[in-house]
């Protein structure tokens, strides 16, 4: 697939717009959070599940998305990925009741699922060349993070605005609308349609036992504690762990007969592959939680306004683009010392969040400590597969990493559910809500977390060169 230089920046401008407005639909939500609370007098549990919902569509339909681009296209499929998630995005800013909102959001997370992975594998269709690709895969990884500060600053505008009486958190699923539309039409005008690979096969018994277990389990999680963890929350709970080993089960079947299960199951026989899915889980569940965490403590209690708490989270996003920049060369080098490094500069900033933010703490310092935490996170976040995959055989590459992102998706889901259950439950323990105290015992949690990560990393073997390289294509 030839393409002069302007036609190629076109196609590439193209596809980082999935990532774009993916990561954009996950910032731009964290600051909101209280505005939509109090909009659709939505309980704390209703809240956390409008994250937790769009990371889960995201994480069980996340490989069947991608088979999807080879076996029918990825134009075709990118198109109607697109276009379902601006139609969903609509459907969440008309919604008029929390649980409206929870569905639809699960449906917007399962269009991003079918986008996003065929944006990755443009990439790799487009630029044949070594060097070029690298370079897209650098603009990537710089449209993650102009999307982290896009989110942050324009969820924070939104939700303080009113425009036409409507009101600003809807704004922030609606503004989706135009930006979808015109990504459509780029769509449409500047990708070439691929080869299709109808040797593909799709496990959709497998997506949907995947994604049976994971709403049982997170559904319980939240609305569970949110209700006193009545009978039925922990019945579900038990549902959940049954339908885990039906699907495992399943998924032994489907490799055994060599039909494409949608997970290889023969990776968890790997102990560097185990240790690695350990580390992801606990780096993405504080990571994800924090965020949560951070925003509602600022705004309900430092009373910032969500703008002022999207302002906040700019030096964070900045630093995070930095360190995530020096670690893709630092890593070749220094291997799991830099996600180490990384990790003591978390430590770092939860523990003096932890003393500090109990006393009213001045702007400043408030936004020092969450950029430190941001510094700290762009050495390990990028980096973590890399090191957590570099000594796998290159022929596990791929199916590796598709498991990985499932799992990263399904763990910032699970840190939303318990890191942020238990700030939300301490914060229902008084008769005025101590948000300070909440976000020491969230932070807490973080901290233990953290821990868990550091020992885990200490375990992993450093890279290997060839298997670096492999996890960084993958």
């Amino acid at each position: 697939m030839k393409k002069n230089n302007r036609s190629g920046r076109l196609a590439l401008v193209t596809i980082l717009t999935a990532p774009l407005l993916y990561v954009i639909d996950i910032f731009i939500i964290n600051m909101a959070i209280p505005a939509i609370q109090k909009g659709l007098s939505a309980t704390n549990g209703d809240i956390q599940l409008v994250i937790a919902g769009y990371l889960l569509g995201s994480a069980a339909f996340l490989v069947t998305g991608g088979r999807a681009g080879d076996y029918l296209g990825k134009k075709k499929t990118f198109l109607w990925g697109m276009f379902f998630f601006t139609f969903t995005s609509c459907l969440c800013g008309i919604s008029q009741t929390a649980t409206q909102l929870n569905i639809i959001r699960f449906f917007q997370g399962i269009s991003t699922s079918i986008m996003v992975p065929q944006s990755i594998a443009y990439i790799n269709v487009l630029y044949m060349d070594q060097k070029k690709r690298a370079i897209a895969i650098g603009w990537y990884g710089v449209t993650l993070s102009i999307a982290a500060i896009i989110g942050q600053i324009l969820g924070g505008y939104l939700a303080d605005t009113t425009l036409w009486g409507i009101a600003g958190w809807r704004l922030i699923f609606l503004i989706n609308l135009p930006a979808g539309i015109v990504s459509l039409l780029m769509i449409w005008s500047f990708l070439d349609e691929t080869k299709k690979d109808r040797s593909q096969q799709f496990d959709y018994p497998g997506a949907l036992i995947l994604t049976a277990g994971l709403v049982s389990l997170i559904y319980s999680l939240t609305e569970g504690r949110e209700k006193g963890w009545p009978l039925w929350s922990i019945a579900l709970l038990v549902l959940a762990v049954c339908i885990f080993i039906l699907f495992i089960r399943h998924q032994r079947h489907k490799t055994l007969q060599h039909k494409g299960p949608l997970i290889d199951i023969s990776l968890f026989r790997i102990r560097e592959f185990n240790l690695g899915l350990l580390t992801v889980l606990f780096h993405f569940m504080l990571h994800t939680a924090y965020l949560l965490m951070c925003a509602v403590y600022l705004q309900n209690g430092l009373g910032l306004t969500a703008f002022a708490c999207g302002m906040y989270f700019i030096p964070h996003a900045i630093l995070f683009m930095i360190s995530a920049m020096a670690a893709s060369h630092l890593i070749v080098r220094f291997g799991k010392k830099v996600l180490l490094l990384g990790a003591a500069l978390i430590m770092v900033s939860f523990i003096l969040q932890v003393f500090l933010f109990r006393q009213q703490p001045g702007g400043f310092c408030v936004m020092l400590l969450i950029g430190l935490y941001g510094l700290g996170n762009g050495l390990v976040l990028p980096s973590l597969l890399t090191v957590a995959l570099g000594n796998l055989p290159e022929k596990h590459a791929g199916v590796a990493a598709g498991i990985f992102s499932t799992f990263q998706q399904t763990a910032s889901a699970l840190g939303i559910s318990i890191m942020g259950g238990i700030y939300y439950y301490i914060l229902n323990q008084t008769p005025l809500p101590d948000h300070p105290m909440a976000f020491a015992y969230g932070i807490g949690a973080n901290i233990l977390c953290l821990c868990v990560v550091i020992f885990i990393l200490f375990l992993l073997p450093q890279p290997g060169k060839q298997g670096a390289l492999s996890a960084h294509a993958a």
